[in-house]
C-alpha cells in the first residue's frame, strides 16, 4: 500500500511477529516519517511483545532530508530491541555501509543485499 509519494508498505502479523516490507524511493522527508511512524507504532502495539522482521527495498532510494534522517534514527533507537531481522536491498555501496553501521545499533541482525530474492529468502 502506498502511504506517501516516497513509501510503499505492507505490514502482516504472523505468529506473534510483524513482517514489514517497505519500499523507499527518492529522498525521504519528515512528512514521510510523520505518516510512517504512527502506522508502525500502532501495528507494534497491536501485538503483545511484538517482534519485527523488516525487508527494506532501497533500490530506488536516494537518501533522507536532514529531519527525516533524525526521525529514522530516533525511531530505530526507540524500537531497536524489537527487530529480529532487517534485510536491506540496495544498489549503492553507501547503502551497504549504512546497513553495516545500523547493525551496530540494532538488537537483531541487519544484512545488506544487492538481490531482492536473496533478501526475501534470508528474511523468511
Amino acid at each position: 500500500m502506498q502511504i506517501t509519494e516516497n513509501m510503499d508498505i505492507n505490514i502482516e502479523p504472523k505468529d506473534g511477529a510483524l513482517n514489514v516490507t517497505l519500499k523507499a524511493t527518492g529522498k525521504l522527508t519528515h512528512q514521510d516519517y510523520e505518516t510512517l511512524i504512527p502506522m508502525m507504532e500502532m501495528s507494534i502495539k497491536s501485538i503483545p511483545n511484538a517482534k519485527v522482521n523488516m525487508l527494506l527495498d532501497a533500490t530506488k532510494f536516494e537518501g533522507w532530508e536532514a529531519q527525516a534522517a533524525w526521525d529514522d534514527f530516533k525511531f530505530g533507537m526507540e524500537y531497536k530491541d524489537i527487530f529480529l531481522k532487517i534485510a536491506i536491498v540496495g544498489t549503492k555501496t553507501w547503502q551497504e555501509y549504512a546497513a553495516k553501521m545500523g547493525d551496530w545499533f540494532m538488537h537483531g541482525e541487519v544484512k545488506f543485499f544487492y538481490d531482492l530474492d536473496e533478501a526475501k529468502a534470508w528474511i523468511n
